[in-house]
């Protein structure tokens, strides 16, 4: 398990970016709705990767006209293949982030969380 340390890009000058490689099994964040985050995942491996990130408070949410969506399988970020980088605006995927937050399927990415 590792836990991706957040980037405070608001000061000024050159920032040292902290880097996490995840493990695959219960890798987290803490999301902050408060700030803008930008969560960065970066295939360092051979092979492509096809991480989801799930709150464990997720559950369903009602959409009105549309009625009620289930959210308890998590966010999948989609395949990332070997040397490619995927960016999400975490306030984007904020109703998956409910509760305790795990990143599976995703051993060997490198992530960087930035905050702004």
């Amino acid at each position: 398990m590792a836990t991706i340390i957040a980037t405070n890009a608001q000061a000024s000058g050159t920032i040292a970016v902290t880097e996490t490689t995840l493990t695959g099994t219960a890798d987290t964040f803490t999301y902050k709705g408060s700030v803008n985050q930008l969560l960065i995942l970066r295939n360092a491996t051979a092979g492509a990767l096809t991480p989801v990130i799930d709150g464990a408070g997720t559950t369903t949410i009602a959409i009105q006209g549309v009625g009620s969506i289930d959210l308890s399988a998590g966010y999948s970020v989609g395949s990332i293949a070997a040397g490619a980088v995927k960016c999400i605006y975490t306030d984007t995927i904020s109703k998956y982030l409910v509760g305790a937050i795990a990143i599976t399927g995703g051993t060997g990415l490198v992530a960087t969380l930035i905050e702004a």
